[in-house]
């Protein structure tokens, strides 16, 4: 056993911060989760900072603010010259492994021209950023490309199950009629995304070299849409009551506000979204989540014949949420709870007495946590505060907490949430938290709110001016 702990970080792609049974959902059966928490430490308020996936993981993996790094779309700018949490770990004497899902580049299309494509032509980019050992996967509809190779479809050509795998995903591909259509595999679990990414994950495990501490983070690539689970969680779930989220869509309350609602129903397809379609989606995200669960409880299991478990700490979150219907809209891409809000559990090596923490609290938070735990400092630039201290008593949390996404900026106080248009200046949103927690009722236009609104503002613009360069 070495000196220095190792570090497991498993990070989903799209999970809904209370898709867990520890979190209060009765229906979804996440069992290692759920053991997780009841050794761990679990944060109930915990924001990322950009609803949507590449300014998240640019934010997390060096603790800046996505304004900070200019990542404020899905459209790269990931630095290689970035201090990284990983970096700081490799020179604290850790081993570093990426596997599943990194998005730091958006080269994900073969060229125009003749010719394939092989994703794992980018690793020497993403090793740049602090990681030792690159195996890279992305969403699943990179995958309907022919030309384009990965290490999952060459496993699927071995199986000789590519093709079937692929007409499946062509026919719930990103933004048609049926992308939000749930699902179930035509790939049986055994070679589902989430099942070949832990093997190679419990692979690396047994063959790395145990004389060094380890810092592995495991990105699965779901529950990300498309909303296709695994035949034997679609059994599981198939006579399964689900429970409709509230389908009442948001208000436009502003020329500006209404312009972006329109996008994010056009995303949300709501022409198609009628109750049992909504139920349908939900039932399959549900049996996705699952089996990440299942597929965490194998990788534990993994550690422990290693003996590595009781020198370990687990971290798991994501990178930011899922709507699953709720407000009449599926995804990410705004500021409610379902999108920005994401699971979050710590449990040191050997486990702890169990408790919810409801401080407020960020991703960049993590970035700080990661380096403590090493015994490195924070990466330079870094915004987050270590999460350590809340292990043994009780901590204050932020104030307040931060999101970007585009030209749109979000801010969380304990009692309210606002949003803003930055170009324009215009304020779109406002929630009161304590007594409106599902967000129902936008109090932008409230008179005898003026002055949250403008104390919110203000925090928010000043948020929004600051760069540690």
């Amino acid at each position: 056993m070495t000196a220095q702990p190792n570090i497991l970080f498993i990070f989903a792609d799209q999970h809904r911060h209370n898709v867990m049974g520890c979190a209060g959902h009765e229906l979804v059966s996440t069992p290692n989760l759920d053991g997780l928490a009841k050794q761990g430490l679990r944060f109930s308020e915990a924001w990322c900072q950009s609803p949507i996936c590449q300014p998240s993981r640019a934010s997390i993996i060096t603790g800046r603010y996505v304004h900070e790094l200019g990542v404020i779309h899905n459209t790269g700018g990931f630095d290689p010259e970035w201090p990284t949490v990983m970096k700081q770990l490799q020179t604290a004497g850790y081993e570093t492994a990426t596997i599943g899902k990194t998005h730091y580049h958006e080269s994900y299309q073969p060229p125009e021209e003749d010719g394939a494509i092989d994703m794992r032509a980018y690793s020497p980019f993403v090793q740049s950023f602090g990681w030792d050992y690159v195996l890279e996967e992305y969403d699943k509809y990179l995958h309907v490309e022919d030309r384009l190779r990965t290490p999952y479809t060459d496993y699927l050509a071995e199986q000789e199950i590519l093709d079937i795998y692929r007409d499946q995903i062509r026919g719930v591909f990103r933004l048609t009629d049926s992308h939000w259509r749930g699902e179930t595999s035509v790939v049986d679990q055994e070679h589902d995304l989430t099942s070949f990414l832990t093997a190679q994950a419990k692979n690396w495990l047994k063959q790395r070299d145990s004389q060094r501490p380890f810092f592995l983070k495991l990105a699965f690539v779901q529950p990300h849409v498309p909303l296709i689970d695994d035949p034997r969680w679609a059994e599981f779930y198939a006579d399964a009551t689900i429970s409709l989220p509230d389908l009442t869509p948001p208000k436009a309350v502003n020329d500006t506000w209404a312009s972006y609602l329109e996008q994010l129903n056009s995303h949300s397809q709501v022409q198609v979204m009628d109750d049992d379609f909504v139920r349908n989606g939900i039932r399959h995200y549900l049996g996705m989540v699952s089996l990440v669960d299942q597929k965490i409880g194998e990788l534990l299991d993994t550690l422990k014949s290693l003996r590595q478990l009781d020198n370990t700490w687990v971290i798991y979150t994501s990178d930011h949420g899922e709507m699953l219907g709720e407000h009449r809209l599926w995804a990410k891409m705004n500021f409610y709870r379902g999108s920005v809000q994401v699971p979050l559990i710590i449990v040191p090596p050997g486990g702890m007495q169990p408790h919810v923490d409801p401080s407020l609290v960020e991703l960049t938070d993590i970035t700080a946590t990661l380096a403590a735990i090493g015994g490195a400092a924070a990466p330079a630039g870094c915004r987050g505060q270590s999460l350590l201290p809340a292990l043994t008593e009780p901590q204050a949390g932020r104030e307040l907490l931060h999101a970007r996404l585009g030209n749109y900026a979000a801010i969380r106080s304990a009692t309210h949430r606002l949003t803003m248009h930055l170009k324009s200046g215009t304020a779109c949103e406002l929630f009161d938290l304590k007594n409106d927690p599902a967000e129902q009722a936008n109090l932008i236009n409230d008179p005898a709110l003026s002055s949250i609104v403008s104390d919110l503002q203000v925090a928010l613009l000043d948020h929004e001016s600051s760069d540690d360069e």
